[in-house]
């Protein structure tokens, strides 16, 4: 049940020849850790992380002694597949422009594309499963990189971003990438190719990452009223530009909801009133000034809406609200969520600072990272752990009175400007090869991800179990009034969907 039924982590175990594999064994997840490692060092020297990966892959794959499949081979494209993609090459691409913003019907295309287009059921079993366990530590990876970003841009605010969804927005340029473009693509998403040969088998197949993605997203929702998630993806395209029918057919499945549409950027404050407008309307007024500027000179634009509300019902409100400390000098009175239950709970070796699991709904843990012993977030963000799977590893069960404050986070953030910050502006600049999109010389303007999580409860002055005085030992109580970590993880794949710094509850941009 969401809020009291504790998840049980991932067993420890020998290296065997079963399929999936499990970080959590001791060669396993300091193979998977090393590899990781070297990842994130992949833009000071990306030839040189490669190397070393591919090294590190084939010596631990012959120190074990069960099956090894090399993750890369999991979403590479097969010959036959190399085959189909030549035969359609020479057929050449079709294309079509985009109807205009301000038309009143629906796109023939968008209704096309739902008729065609069929979500697969998820799959949790042999590659299915393996597949999310190698993708959810890229996901992490580079999720990390961004974060980190943020938070040396906005020091002192609030971050919220989705690492899933920042990686689906890089998988989806991907596919409309070309020759050195592509190649660069695909070594930030962290696929490293085992071998050095230059042919169609020694790149990654942009769908099968998608649909992986796709699956993790689809695991977290579920019929319950406690928790909603939706995603939304919107491409807008200057007048006139003729796009390739596949580039937009593929986007198709990997959102909720998706719209493309023509827009004149030639006036900048009309066309983002436009786009503000056509968003708004279709997120029924959830989704507000997706954007604030853009540039004149944009023929591509592109944005991301991803949405979590959890309605946390074992959980009340408090009567009135309570002190949160933004900084050691200033508190503010913020509305509180209680919560008591069995939760997994870990204090870090260092003791810098204390690590809550809290489940959510059937599949979503929240898990919250707060400062203990004096330490400030600051400093608990320097020693983040690096591998996803170390969040959730060393936790026991344990009876815990929860009190944090109600949430509404909501922040954009722009893969321009991140791929600028980590010295890799041209991966999406004007000679970028993005040949796959359209045969026209793109200038891609904002690439916009926006995340939003709220936190509630139903439940209001909801009065103490008198039952729980009277125990001996009562249960921990953990209050997080002063700044602190959220990430939100889907349950079975361990894949992280929300990260957040919240320094102020009530500041919701």
């Amino acid at each position: 049940m969401p809020w009291t039924s504790p998840r049980t982590a991932p067993g420890a175990g020998r290296c065997h020849k079963e399929p999936v594999p499990e970080e959590t064994s001791s060669t396993g997840g300091h193979r998977h850790g090393r590899r990781l490692q070297t990842l994130w060092k992949w833009s000071s020297d990306m030839n040189l992380a490669a190397d070393l990966l591919c090294l590190l892959l084939c010596l631990t794959a012959v120190a074990c002694d069960r099956v090894y499949v090399h993750p890369f081979n999991l979403f590479s494209f097969n010959k036959s597949t190399c085959e189909d993609m030549e035969n359609l090459a020479q057929e050449g691409r079709k294309t079509f422009v985009l109807d205009s913003i301000d038309s009143q019907t629906t796109p023939a295309y968008e209704d096309d594309l739902m008729d065609k287009v069929k979500l697969d059921t998820p799959s949790l079993s042999g590659r299915g499963r393996q597949k999310l366990s190698y993708l959810k530590d890229f996901v992490h990876v580079l999720g990390m990189r961004f974060y980190n970003e943020l938070r040396e841009a906005r020091r002192g605010q609030n971050v919220l971003l989705s690492p899933t969804s920042l990686y689906g927005s890089m998988v989806s340029f991907y596919l409309g990438a070309s020759n050195q473009t592509a190649t660069d693509f695909q070594g930030l998403l962290g696929f490293v190719p085992p071998s050095g040969d230059p042919d169609c088998t020694s790149r990654v197949d942009g769908h099968k990452v998608l649909a992986s993605l796709r699956t993790i997203e689809s695991l977290i929702k579920n019929r319950d009223e406690e928790l909603l998630f939706s995603k939304t993806l919107c491409l807008f395209s200057a007048p006139g530009i003729p796009l390739s029918e596949q580039f937009v057919h593929d986007l198709f499945p990997s959102a909720d909801a998706f719209y493309a549409r023509a827009v004149n950027f030639t006036n900048p404050s009309e066309a983002t009133k436009q786009i503000n407008t056509f968003v708004e309307a279709k997120s029924e007024g959830r989704s507000k000034c997706l954007l604030t500027d853009l540039d004149p000179s944009t023929d591509l634009l592109f944005a991301v809406d991803v949405r979590l509300s959890v309605n946390a019902k074992k959980a009340f409100r408090l009567k009135e609200p309570q002190e949160f400390w933004v900084d050691s000098n200033m508190a503010i009175s913020v509305p509180m969520l209680s919560v008591t239950g069995t939760f997994k709970y870990k204090t870090e070796a260092s003791e810098t600072f204390s690590v809550i699991e809290v489940p959510v709904s059937k599949n979503a843990l929240l898990v919250l990272l707060q400062p203990i012993n004096g330490n400030d977030l600051d400093k608990v963000e320097s020693k983040l752990p690096l591998q996803s799977v170390a969040w959730l590893q060393d936790l026991s069960p344990r009876e815990i009175k929860l009190t944090l404050p109600e949430l509404k986070i909501e922040d954009s953030s722009d893969l321009q400007e991140l791929l600028a910050d980590m010295k890799l502006p041209a991966l999406l600049g004007k000679g970028a090869d993005l040949s796959k999109i359209s045969d026209t010389n793109l200038t891609v303007g904002k690439v916009i991800n926006k995340a939003f999580f709220k936190l509630t409860s139903d439940e209001t002055d909801q009065p103490e179990d008198p039952t729980a005085q009277k125990k001996d030992l009562g249960p921990l109580e953990v209050t997080l009034n002063k700044p602190f970590l959220l990430a939100v993880f889907e349950e079975k794949s361990r894949a992280m969907l929300f990260l957040g710094r919240i320094t102020n509850p009530l500041h919701t941009v």
